[in-house]
């Protein structure tokens, strides 16, 4: 059972087994479209195509962020379709990072299903491994999907607001961790929300810090003294993870049970739901 990563080798030495389901994850903040036409360019066979606003996310509403979290009912009709019952194992992958397969990796774990990884490196590393590509779209038989218990928590924009008043995350009693990239926290570079900064007590790593060069993860060892570093001696069960959307969020979770430090929670409406109340503090600048 793979629940963290899987690397292309081993994902192409499977085949088309029927107890194996590749989602393709590939997407473009910019371009939403962009991910599903890649998809039916070509993609790893026999692959499904997961696209973020539409299954990874659920309706924006004028108190939520940009991605909120999907019902609960809504994910378990859409993976029965995609068909995932409990002796699935699910390959997510995009197209390098893993910053959007991630959120699969994440949802399934938060309906209680762990047979889930990321492919490291993604579709660019399977390209670069000389594995087949296939424009052919694969369509799965539905199975039943049961809830099962869950492999990963979340945190509300009220319990954040009180740790936030309370100086909770200044006490490091709640560690709050922002995945965006430094100038979007200090509120230097703010293209995609209408407010810049970050929410006072939060500390920045961003989710490129979790990869090489090529887009693949670091080591399991190296990930652990970053993050280590990171939580400052407080344990991973007391972070919280969050970003733009809740979604490269998901990235730092994945880091952080590669790096055995399970326990992280989503703070899933993230920036852009904090935002939605120009009454919530704001702060700009460094950590």
């Amino acid at each position: 059972m793979y629940t963290t990563l899987i690397e292309p080798a081993a994902l192409a030495a499977r085949g088309a087994e029927p107890d194996w389901a590749v989602v393709d994850c590939r997407f473009d903040l910019a371009r939403p479209a962009w991910g599903e036409q890649a998809f039916c360019a070509g993609h790893i066979p026999p692959a499904l195509y997961a696209h973020l606003d539409r299954d990874l996310s659920g309706p924006v509403t004028p108190h939520s962020g940009r991605h909120p979290l999907p019902s609960v009912a809504a994910l378990r009709t859409t993976f029965s379709g995609w068909g995932i019952d409990a002796q699935v194992q699910v390959i997510a992958y995009d197209q390098n990072n893993g910053m959007f397969a991630a959120r699969l990796w994440w949802l399934l774990r938060w309906v209680g299903h762990v047979r889930v990884a990321v492919l490291n490196g993604g579709f660019a590393a399977w390209q670069q491994a000389g594995m087949p590509v296939s424009s052919q779209v694969a369509v799965r038989a539905a199975r039943r999907f049961e809830l099962g218990p869950p492999a990963a928590g979340i945190v509300s924009t009220r319990e954040l607001a009180g740790w936030v008043r309370s100086g909770a995350l200044t006490r490091r009693e709640q560690i709050l961790i922002d995945a965006r990239a430094a100038d979007r926290f200090a509120g230097e570079n703010e293209t995609l929300d209408p407010v810049a900064g970050h929410i006072p007590g939060a500390r920045n790593h961003p989710f490129a810090g979790n990869l090489d060069s090529h887009g693949r993860f670091i080591s399991a060892q190296r990930l652990r003294e970053q993050w280590l570093a990171r939580l400052e001696g407080a344990p991973a069960r007391q972070s919280i993870a969050m970003c733009g959307s809740g979604v490269t969020a998901c990235h730092n979770l994945l880091a952080l049970e590669l790096a055995g430090l399970p326990g992280g929670r989503l703070y899933d409406g993230s920036w852009s739901e904090w935002i939605r109340d120009r009454g919530r503090p704001v702060q700009t600048g460094e950590a």
